[in-house]
């Protein structure tokens, strides 16, 4: 059974949860810099933590910007990729920020193209470099 909660950086629990999975994806696995992880945003941005029999698999968060509404540091534990995961949590997020009325917006690292090509988004350009990984800036287009 899934739950998912949302929270900002205040809820000083469900947070450090968060940045333990994303540590454990981002800086861990694809060796990303601990300062680029946490930036300056996480205080203002909308937090999720996609939790399994009450243990914390998957975490994201999104943000306002002058350009619309961006989707930001989604990560699945290792051991629970492959079940569908990231798809929920993003068809989730998705739920709450559609009736915003204002585009929303990613940058796709390469290996995760194919999941926001199959939840509405386009890719747009060509890619670029962000923390030495391959990614994709794509806009969601409503279905």
């Amino acid at each position: 059974m899934y739950n998912i909660l949302r929270f900002d950086n205040s809820n000083n629990e469900l947070f450090k949860k968060a940045i333990n999975i994303r540590t454990s994806v981002f800086v861990d696995e694809l060796n990303i810099d601990p300062e680029l992880e946490c930036d300056k945003f996480d205080k203002i941005a909308h937090h999720y933590l996609l939790l399994e029999n009450d243990i914390p698999m998957a975490t994201s968060r999104w943000r306002e910007t002058s350009k619309g509404i961006k989707l930001e540091r989604f990560a699945v534990l290792k051991e629970s990729r492959g079940k569908g995961i990231g798809t929920i949590l993003l068809k989730e997020v998705l739920k709450d920020v559609i009736p915003l009325s204002k585009l929303i917006y990613l940058h796709s690292q390469h290996t995760a193209v194919n999941l926001y090509l199959k939840n509405g988004f386009e890719i747009i350009g060509q890619a670029f470099e962000e923390a030495r990984i391959k990614h994709f800036y794509m806009e969601y287009k409503i279905l």
